[in-house]
């Protein structure tokens, strides 16, 4: 059994890499077990289509790109990152019922809150942040 996998890719902070992110890390999940139809798979797809478009669109410019870095600890716990390289932080905005759109980091939250795992953000030295979701796995890692 592996004690730590990883796997990291960085795209250009254009819209068209949501996609693709979104499809690194499932391709990531498959190869370490986790059947692409499974309701994690599911959820951790729906989690880096936020982070990724949060990259995107939020960071004013500042980002020309943005890296998901994919973490399996001990076969216990899955850590999925977004780093940018825009220095703030994301803001929960309020929910109006009109609002398009601010949502997306209460989606995250809740996503991962109901996966029995947690959202934490931290800075980067180059003054950017990663923001990380932490999951609990239960899929055995192939050896």
């Amino acid at each position: 059994m592996a004690d730590h996998l990883e796997a990291s890719l960085t795209l250009p902070s254009d819209p068209a890499s949501v996609a693709t992110a979104r499809r690194y890390v499932a391709d990531v999940l498959v190869g370490w077990g986790l059947p692409d139809a499974a309701e994690l798979a599911y959820t951790v797809r729906l989690i880096v289509s936020e982070l990724a478009t949060n990259a995107v669109q939020h960071t004013l410019g500042q980002s020309p790109t943005f890296t998901v870095d994919v973490r399996l600890d001990r076969d216990e716990r899955l850590r999925i990152g977004v780093t940018d390289s825009h220095p703030r932080r994301p803001r929960r905005l309020p929910a109006a019922v009109q609002q398009d759109n601010g949502r997306g980091m209460v989606i995250i939250r809740w996503l991962a809150a109901e996966c029995g795992g947690r959202l934490t953000v931290t800075p980067t030295d180059e003054g950017g942040k990663t923001v990380w979701i932490a999951l609990p796995w239960a899929t055995p890692v192939p050896q």
